[in-house]
């Protein structure tokens, strides 16, 4: 694993008005590293994930990116930078009125201009990486809400990321579906890809993160292995979150 960081977050602060949502927060993710962000709701996470790449722009602190500073950047920098760092949400977010082939072709040709055979082909690629080469032709409304999250996850590979940003990816799933998202993102990160989740599946984030990260009131209140956050977290507060969610 490279020893520069692909991300690094120095004293970084969100305010909405008074409200302060981010608070002083450090971190640091390397190349290949699954970090997963726990905690309770109303926490930061997720304002947290939308400062890295910059869908919020932080109110104090830095964020860099390959060791720039991200509020250097222009505009078209920008959006490469959103290019590099994919974005999956509790919503799927995608396109109604275009088929599934459709959806996972538009970013790719209009962005990065490949031609409509090219896109298709890696279309496809990507849908049979996440189970669903089938499914190309129908449209979002015809597919369950696991199947639309992993187009939608198949979409933001379709930019080719070094990064993949998840906002509670299976937050909105029925129970039944949460399996097959978790799977699909489980091979992404024994593929090696960079990965940030916010999660409350806490049995993914023990067996997939390299390391948990656990936010309330606005802080990273602790970060550690899985197998000790879990079993031995030294934030009393993080003690008390885990010990209610997992039942210790």
């Amino acid at each position: 694993m490279p020893d520069k960081p692909l991300i690094k977050v120095d004293k970084l602060e969100k305010k909405f008005g008074d409200n302060e949502v981010l608070k002083e927060i450090d971190g640091t993710v390397m190349a290949g590293q699954v970090i997963c962000v726990i905690g309770p709701s109303g926490s930061g996470k997720s304002t947290f994930l939308r400062c890295l790449n910059l869908l919020e722009h932080p109110t104090g602190g830095k964020v860099y990116f390959e060791g720039k500073d991200t509020e250097t950047f222009t505009e078209s920098e920008l959006t490469t930078l959103r290019e590099r760092m994919g974005m999956v949400f509790q919503s799927f977010n995608l396109f109604p009125n275009l088929t599934v082939l459709e959806n996972l072709k538009l970013a790719p040709m209009r962005v990065k201009k490949m031609s409509d055979q090219e896109a298709a082909d890696k279309a496809m690629s990507l849908l049979k990486r996440v189970g669903l080469e089938e499914k190309a032709d129908v449209y979002p409304a015809s597919l369950s809400g696991g199947q639309q999250q992993r187009v939608a996850i198949a979409r933001a590979l379709a930019m080719d990321p070094e990064v993949l940003l998840f906002d509670e990816p299976t937050s909105a799933l029925d129970p039944e579906m949460v399996g097959e998202v978790l799977a699909v993102m489980k091979g992404l990160a024994e593929s090696g890809m960079t990965m940030v989740v916010v999660t409350h599946e806490m049995g993914f984030a023990r067996e997939v993160a390299d390391e948990v990260w656990f936010m309330a009131d606005g802080y990273i209140l602790e970060k550690n292995k899985p197998d000790d956050m879990f079993n031995h977290p030294q934030n009393e507060r993080a003690k008390d979150f885990i010990s209610k969610i997992i039942g210790q």
